[in-house]
């Protein structure tokens, strides 16, 4: 057997393609250079946001803030890690949003249950007196 045939043997044409190259991502510097583009712009914009100290409101600084994040998350998403609904047939955005929702209800689900318990559990601290005298043992304070 040749080199030749041994080649085509392994599912490889001469032309350096194989059946899978379409649904790879095609990178290109210019893809690359829009991707860092948008990437440092919105890296600049909140940093100037918070120390020029624009948004004076915490909770709007926050939820703009957040925003920024998540348009960053997206764009590396799609121009670094090339995620689209073409590669793969889908799959792979498509556990990548799986996953986004799972750890999204993970993360809800820890916050409720903390923010029940501190509220429901923890003393006041207007109870501290009354569960001093109330507890087992405990002597009453007498007054010189």
């Amino acid at each position: 057997m040749s080199a030749h045939n041994s080649h085509a043997a392994h599912g490889h044409d001469d032309h350096g393609h194989d059946s899978h190259a379409s649904n790879e991502p095609h990178s290109t510097l210019s893809g690359y250079m829009t991707g860092f583009v948008l990437s440092v712009i919105l890296t600049a914009i909140p940093f100037w946001l918070v120390m020029a100290k624009v948004i004076s409101d915490r909770p709007t600084a926050v939820l703009v803030l957040g925003a920024f994040a998540v348009v960053q998350i997206l764009v590396h998403m799609y121009y670094f890690l090339h995620m689209n609904g073409k590669i793969e047939g889908g799959w792979t955005l498509l556990s990548t949003i799986f996953t986004v929702v799972f750890v999204a209800i993970a993360i809800a689900g820890t916050l409720w249950v903390m923010f029940h318990m501190n509220s429901n559990m923890m003393p006041t601290h207007t109870d501290m007196p009354a569960m001093e005298q109330a507890a087992p043992g405990a002597q009453p304070k007498t007054s010189p």
